[in-house]
């Protein structure tokens, strides 16, 4: 697939492409080992390649699986099973120990689930066995994770774990908003996340994260901006946010209503935010840090994410990733501990699925998690896969390089800010060839447009907005040869500017540069921002053409459109698409005459619409009724049908079309 093609999809497909690898469970079935049998030694000569790597340990216990969790978690059990986890946690600790033996380890994290929902014996048995058991080094911080409720109502163990030795702790607080809360199936309350944190200071911790999420369906730029300030109010260390992913989880059927515009409003009014209070981030990084020359994430993370440093995941569901492997242990697909346990008693690894990777499939893994970060790291790249990144990605630089998505700093590939707003179609540039593929498969089997879009608007409030809302739309055609008289214009000569949306409705299809006239802004202001934000266009002349105020035009409510006109010479503006657009392009026009009747003082003509560029083709048909009168006549435009042109566009590009006939 071409750059252009992969990007264009990975923005219509933002849900699934990013940064966790690959694109479904599936995916590397080709390449998995069946046999059993061969698995510890595989494992022994996988772990042969490398002298250092890192570790994660999994706990899958919650009181209750938040709506949004794609993890592998177990709902409320009881001490028991907790017990009977740990024991069985310990003996993979010992198979792994008797391979890993003395090599370096440069990160250990222990998260889950919530690891401070074990007993403080339990928890001490994990660490004591991780730290008798591997060569960790002197200057690897331990990171842990806990919850508000716990952290506020069981100080203990915060303190506990901070003796233990673990000096990271990350809090998922996710939102402040009571609804959001409620319906996420998740506790939480001011009070908890004040008192939670006063006892994580007062365990002795200087290394405290908050984990925030954004990307809901029903979760307001308000109720996410009230967040981060209180996030930040309780000045830790460090601010992570997620956004919500929906792939595996209680939510995933409102995904398609979570536009990619939604996504980008969130980040940028977050990353704003945080750094006007402190917190540093490069454009496109998840987590801020209030520490100088500290990334904020753990070791572990930093690891994995820059150098794609090889890490073992121990326990229900943990995955690993070795220098040409990647494995899934049991639980990754049933949630279930059963056959963990039937593989940890039997002395077998408890892995479900083991996939010797292809180099194309580990430099994938390595960069796309690297865009965690927001940047790749050349040399890390080169001493981690032993080839160049320049040389291998050569088309695909040059790409984000042209297109302003990425900038190159010293032996780095960095987000540019307009990067970070199109992440999710700038990751899949570096996949393998078949995932590429597998990418564009899953899009064109997607669902359609129609069951996002009820997703959508179950959760759009129009009385939230001004009522009529007032939109401007403008048609900006163009000269295709060298005509230099618009008066003698062939209409086969002319060519209009499309922009393709990436917000509901409609979202993909495409449409008229434009959008709503903000409070303070002329119609005319606003389409001169509108066309700039999202087209890159800024010196044309606009006048009016027609006012369109139709109750049913727009799903979202009842939405007049003020549409203007302009004329341009195309070769003078270059494109950059911007803000909801996901794609501008200019379309040759054609508009011919099909048949013609009439009817008392009405002439009624039947046209085909046609906007074509060298590989999309978008039509319509619109019935034109002229009305004859001693006054004059008025042409009243209808549209028949309309096959990729959004809204009522059709018939605003008719209406255009008719004015600019007038002037041939």
């Amino acid at each position: 697939m071409e750059p252009k093609q992969t990007y264009e999809t990975g923005l219509l497909y933002h849900h699934y492409a990013n940064t966790a690898y690959p694109l479904t469970p599936k995916s590397f079935m080709q390449y998995r080992i069946n046999d059993q049998s061969q698995i510890q030694n595989f494992l022994s000569s996988e772990w042969a390649k490398t002298d250092e790597l890192s570790l994660y340990v999994h706990i899958p216990f919650c009181k209750v699986r938040c709506k949004f969790c794609e993890y592998v978690v177990l709902e409320d059990v009881g001490t028991c099973t907790e017990d009977l986890y740990v024991s069985l946690l310990l003996k993979e600790i010992q198979m792994y120990k008797a391979i890993l033996k003395d090599k370096k380890i440069v990160g250990y994290d222990i998260g889950g689930g919530t690891p401070t929902k074990l007993s403080v014996e339990n928890l001490i048995r994990i660490t004591d066995a991780v730290t008798n058991s591997f060569n960790i080094q002197d200057n690897v911080v331990f990171s842990i994770e806990t919850t508000p409720i716990i952290a506020a109502k069981e100080p203990e163990k915060i303190l506990a774990a901070y003796n233990m030795g673990y000096k990271r702790i990350s809090m998922g607080v996710q939102t402040v908003s009571e609804k959001l809360l409620n319906e996420l199936g998740r506790e939480g309350t001011v009070h908890i996340y004040e008192e939670a944190t006063q006892n994580i200071r007062k365990a002795g911790f200087k290394q405290f994260n908050i984990d925030l999420m954004y990307g809901f369906l029903h979760q307001s730029n308000e109720e996410f901006e009230t967040t981060i300030r209180y996030a930040i109010s309780l000045n830790p260390e460090y601010i992570t946010l997620y956004r919500n992913r929906y792939k595996g989880t209680k939510l995933e059927k409102e995904a398609e209503g979570v536009s990619l515009y939604k996504i980008i409003c969130q980040y940028r009014l977050a990353y704003k935010l945080l750094l006007e209070n402190g917190y540093m981030a490069n454009a496109g990084k998840n987590t801020f840090s209030k520490v100088q020359d500290d990334y904020g994430t753990s070791d572990y993370l930093t690891k994995r994410v820059i150098y794609g440093t090889p890490y073992v995941g121990m326990g229900l569901g943990a995955q690993s990733f070795g220098m040409d492997y990647l494995a899934y242990n049991e639980g990754a697909a049933s949630k279930q501990l059963h056959k963990y346990q039937e593989k940890i008693e039997n002395n077998q690894f408890p892995i479900q699925d083991i996939y010797s990777l292809p180099m194309e499939e580990s430099i994938a893994k390595m960069v796309s998690v690297a865009f965690y970060f927001g940047f790749v790291d050349s040399e890390a790249f080169s001493q981690r896969l032993g080839i160049s990144f320049w040389e291998h990605f050569e088309n695909e630089v040059e790409f984000v390089i042209q297109k302003g998505l990425m900038e190159i700093k010293g032996t780095r590939l960095y987000l540019t800010e307009r990067g970070a707003d199109y992440i999710n179609g700038i990751i899949p540039l570096f996949y393998s060839g078949r995932s590429k593929l597998e990418l564009s498969e899953l899009f064109n089997k997607s669902a359609k447009r129609s069951v996002g879009e009820e997703e959508f608007l179950k959760a759009y409030k129009i009385e939230n907005y001004e009522r009529p809302s007032l939109a401007a739309d403008i048609v900006v055609f163009s000269l295709n040869g060298d005509v230099k008289d618009f008066g003698k214009l062939p209409p086969k000569q002319l060519s209009v500017l499309m922009i393709r949306r990436g917000e509901h409705p409609y979202m993909s299809e495409w449409a008229l540069p434009g959008g709503f006239v903000k409070p303070g802004e002329s119609a005319e202001q606003a389409a001169y921002r509108e066309l700039k934000e999202e087209t890159g266009l800024s010196d044309v002349t606009m006048s009016q053409l027609h006012l369109f105020s139709e109750p049913k035009r727009d799903p979202r409510g009842w939405i007049v459109s003020c549409s203007f006109i302009a004329l341009a010479y195309r070769k003078n503006f270059p494109l950059q698409f911007g803000e909801d657009a996901i794609d501008a392009q200019w379309f040759e026009v054609q508009y011919d005459k099909l048949n013609s009747s009439t009817e008392e003082n009405k002439v009624i003509d039947i046209y085909d619409l046609v906007l074509s560029n060298e590989v999309i083709a978008l039509t319509a048909r619109v019935e034109a009724v002229t009305a004859v009168s001693q006054l004059g006549r008025n042409i009243e435009c209808h549209i028949v049908e309309s096959n990729g042109i959004a809204f009522d566009h059709a018939k605003i590009l008719a209406h255009a079309i008719n004015r600019i006939q007038e002037f041939i």
